[in-house]
C-alpha cells in the first residue's frame, strides 16, 4: 500500500482500473528511480488527479487507480459526454454546471460506462508534451517516450505494461453478492438499478429480460403440467389446440410489454441513443471514447460546402452497405444447406437406427464435440465477413454477426428434432430427444459455464504459487505472501464470448442459450407441454447462477453502452412465427395409441389457424403500444419546456440588440 494515498481517500474513493506492470528486482544499481517507467507512470497518474493504489504480487505489481468526482467530470468535459438535464434534455457536460444534471438511479453523476471512458480518456491522455525524446529504463533497459506518444501506449508496446482492465469494487460487490447472487428467497427479483450501476446497461438489461421472461413463464408452465399429466381423453386434441394458441398470444404479449420495459428503462438510466450510435467507437476489443460529432463528419465527408457530393457517397455507401449485407448472408445460407444439413440429417439418421440407449449417448457425445469445431470455424468466419460490412457501430455489427451465427446454432439444434417429428413422425422418439435437449443438454451447460472459469482461475493461480515457490527455492524467504485481491482479479478469465470474442462478449453465450430453450419449448410445445414447467427452473437457477458467475468467477466486464437486447429480439421474434407453422404441423399429424403418427382430416381448420395465429401477432403488436403513455408525456412536456426556454432567450437576445441600437442612435 503506498504511503502517499490518505486514509479518507481510500474510503471515499473506489479503485476501478487496475495495470499490470512488472514486479521490481531492485536492479537500479544508482538507486535513481526518476527515470524508472513505472515510477514515471504512477507519477503521472498522480499528475492527472487519480489516485495510484499500488499491489505488490507474487509475480507482478498492480497498480490500482481511483478517480474523484472532479477529476472525472473535468474528463468528462473533455469527452464532450451528453448527460440528461433536469429539463430532460442532453446537453454537452460542463463541470462548472453539474448541478444541472440529473443523478443516476442510486445517486452517482456518472454510470459505470461513462467513468469507464473517463478512465481511459485520463491514463491514455498522458503524452509526452516535450519537444525531445524522453529516455526511462526499466530492469536496465531504455525505453524511448517520443514527443507527443502517449505514455501508456509505449510501455504496453514494450511489453512493460501487461494489461489495463477493470476491477471489483469489493463493498458493491459484496453487496450484490447478499442482495442478487444469494439470495434465493426472491427468486425473479433482482436489484436491476444496483447491477446497473455496477455492470452496465448492457448486462442490466439482459438480466431484466431473464426476470420478466421467468416470471411470465410461469402461466404456461403450470398450463403445460395440466395438459402433461391430465388425461382428457377424446378432448385431447382440443386441448393441444387451446394450449398452442394461449402459448403463441402468451409469447407475442410478452415481447410487446418487454418492449414497455425496455423503454421505461431507457428513460430511467437516461440512455440517449443518437449519442450512442454516433459519438462512441469500439477500439481495440473495447469500449474507448468518445467522438466529437465535427470529428465523425470529417470522417464520413459529409461537408456542407458540398451537399450534391456528399448525398452521392452516402447513398452509395448505404446501398454498397446493404448488398454487402446479402452476399455475406447468402453465403453463409448456403454453406449451412450444402455443409451442414447434410451432416446434421446423417446424425440425426444414424440416431434414429441406433437401438442401444448407451449406442445414442455415445454418438451424441461424439457429436457435440465435432460440433463445437464447426461453430468456432463459422463464428470466426462470420466475424471476417462481417468485417467488410459497412456497419456504423460495434454494436450493428455485433448484431449482423448474431444473426449470421444464430443460422449455426439453429441449424445443428433444430435439424434433427424436424427429422424426428417429420419423417419417423414417433412421439416417444421425439420426447426422449427433447428430454436430452431440455433437461440434460441445460444441465450440463450449466455446470461447464459455472465451472470451467473456476478451473481455469485454479490452474493459474496453482502456476503462479508454483512459480513463486521455484523462485524461493534455496533462498532465505521471508514470510509467506498470500495473493491480493486484485491479483486473483488479473488471474480470472474475461467474461467473453465462446466464439466471435472480437465482437462479442459473454452475453452471446447467455442469449444464445435462452433463445434456444425458447426455440425448443415453442415450436415443440403440442409435442411435449412440460417443457414450459422445466425451461421455468432452469431460469430461476440461472439467474443466481449467471450472477454469481458474474461476481465470484469472472473478471469485471468491459461495460457497453446499449440499453436493449439487440439482434436478439428479433430472433425471438422469428421463433414464435416459426412455432405456428411447425405446432400446426404437429397438430396435422395427429398420433394414435401406438405412438404412431397419422394424417388427420382436420387440416384444413387447422390451416385456418395457423392464418388467424398470425393474424394475431400483427394485431397484438399493433394493440398494444411499445412504449408508455406516461414516456410519450413526459417528452411532450420536455419538448415545451425546451421551446418556451429558447423563446424566452431569443426575446432577450432580440430586445437586447434593440436596446443597444436605439441607445447608439442617441
Amino acid at each position: 500500500m503506498n504511503e502517499n494515498i490518505g486514509a479518507e481517500d481510500l474510503e471515499t474513493v473506489a479503485f476501478e482500473i487496475g495495470v499490470v506492470v512488472p514486479k521490481s528486482l531492485g536492479n537500479n544499481k544508482d538507486g535513481d528511480e526518476t527515470d524508472d517507467c513505472v515510477e514515471v507512470l504512477v507519477d503521472e497518474f498522480r499528475k492527472t488527479g487519480l489516485i495510484v493504489d499500488r499491489v505488490i504480487g507474487l509475480q507482478n505489481e498492480f497498480l490500482r487507480l481511483g478517480a474523484p468526482l472532479k477529476t472525472l467530470g473535468q474528463a468528462a468535459a473533455e469527452l464532450q459526454l451528453k448527460k440528461r438535464t433536469h429539463i430532460g434534455v442532453d446537453l454537452q457536460f460542463h463541470w462548472d454546471e453539474v448541478e444541472a444534471y440529473e443523478r443516476q438511479p442510486d445517486g452517482s453523476l456518472f454510470s459505470w460506462f461513462e467513468r469507464y471512458c473517463c478512465y481511459r480518456h485520463i491514463i491514455y491522455g498522458i503524452v509526452n508534451t516535450s519537444t525531445s525524446t524522453v529516455i526511462l529504463k526499466s530492469d536496465g533497459n531504455e525505453v524511448h517516450w517520443e514527443p507527443g506518444k502517449p505514455l501508456l501506449r509505449t510501455l504496453e508496446s514494450m511489453g512493460i505494461v501487461k494489461e489495463v482492465f477493470p476491477v471489483h469494487d469489493e463493498t458493491k460487490r459484496k453487496q450484490l453478492l447478499r442482495s442478487w447472487a444469494l439470495n434465493w428467497w426472491d427468486f425473479t427479483v433482482q436489484p436491476i438499478d444496483d447491477i446497473c450501476n455496477y455492470y452496465g446497461t448492457k448486462i442490466a438489461s439482459y438480466f431484466a429480460f431473464l426476470g420478466m421472461y421467468t416470471r411470465w413463464m410461469l402461466f404456461p408452465a403450470a398450463f403445460g403440467v395440466t395438459v402433461q399429466l391430465v388425461d382428457f381423453g377424446s378432448l385431447q386434441l382440443f386441448v393441444l389446440s387451446a394450449f398452442f394458441i394461449s402459448i403463441i398470444c402468451w409469447a407475442v404479449l410478452f415481447f410487446q410489454f418487454w418492449k414497455r420495459k425496455n423503454s421505461a428503462l431507457l428513460v430511467r438510466w437516461q440512455m440517449n441513443y443518437p449519442a450512442v450510435d454516433n459519438e462512441s467507437k469500439y477500439l481495440e476489443g473495447e469500449w474507448y471514447q468518445f467522438q466529437s460529432p465535427v470529428e465523425l463528419m470529417k470522417k464520413q465527408g459529409a461537408d456542407k460546402t458540398d451537399k450534391p457530393r456528399g448525398k452521392e457517397a452516402f447513398q452509395r455507401e448505404e446501398w454498397l452497405g446493404h448488398f454487402m449485407r446479402f452476399r455475406n448472408d447468402a453465403m453463409i445460407i448456403l454453406s449451412i444447406i450444402c455443409l451442414q444439413l447434410p451432416f446434421e440429417l446423417a446424425f440425426a439418421h444414424v440416431y434414429e437406427v441406433l437401438r442401444s440407449d448407451a449406442s445414442k449417448f455415445c454418438l451424441t457425445a461424439v457429436y457435440l464435440f465435432i460440433i463445437q469445431y464447426f461453430n468456432k470455424i463459422g463464428g470466426k468466419i462470420s466475424v471476417k465477413l462481417v468485417k467488410y460490412e459497412n456497419n456504423k457501430n460495434i454494436e450493428r455489427r455485433a448484431d449482423s454477426w448474431v444473426y449470421k451465427v444464430f443460422g449455426l446454432y439453429f441449424m445443428q439444434s433444430y435439424i434433427g428434432i424436424f427429422y424426428h417429428a417429420l419423417l419417423h413422425r414417433n412421439i416417444m422418439t421425439l420426447r426422449q430427444v427433447l428430454i436430452q435437449r431440455l433437461i440434460i443438454s441445460e444441465v450440463l451447460e450449466n455446470m461447464l459455464e459455472n465451472s470451467l472459469p473456476y478451473l481455469k482461475y485454479s490452474l493459474k493461480k496453482y502456476r503462479a504459487v508454483g512459480n513463486k515457490r521455484k523462485r524461493e527455492k534455496g533462498t532465505s524467504s521471508e514470510k509467506t505472501q498470500y495473493m491480493s485481491r486484485v491479483e486473483k482479479e488479473y488471474l480470472k478469465p474475461d467474461y467473453s464470448a465462446s466464439i466471435g470474442e472480437e465482437l462479442e462478449d459473454g452475453l452471446f453465450d447467455d442469449f444464445l442459450e435462452l433463445a434456444l430453450q425458447f426455440g425448443m419449448i415453442m415450436m415443440f410445445a403440442c409435442a411435449f407441454p412440460l417443457g414450459f414447467a422445466f425451461a421455468t427452473l432452469n431460469n430461476i437457477t440461472e439467474i443466481r447462477t449467471d450472477a454469481l458467475k458474474l461476481l465470484a468467477m469472472l473478471r469485471r466486464p468491459i461495460p457497453r453502452p446499449d440499453a436493449t437486447i439487440g439482434a436478439w429480439l428479433n430472433i425471438f421474434q422469428f421463433l414464435i412465427v416459426m412455432s405456428i407453422c411447425t405446432n400446426c404441423i404437429l397438430l396435422v399429424c395427429l398420433y394414435d395409441h401406438e405412438g404412431k403418427w397419422k394424417i388427420s382430416p382436420g387440416i384444413a381448420a387447422i390451416l385456418i389457424m395457423e392464418h388467424v395465429l398470425l393474424l394475431l401477432k400483427f394485431l397484438f403488436s399493433r394493440i398494444v403500444p411499445e412504449e408508455p403513455a406516461w414516456i410519450k408525456a413526459n417528452r411532450m412536456k420536455n419538448a415545451t419546456h425546451v421551446h418556451d426556454m429558447c423563446s424566452r432567450q431569443l426575446l432577450r437576445s432580440i430586445s437586447g440588440e434593440k436596446m443597444h441600437e436605439l441607445k447608439k442612435d442617441e
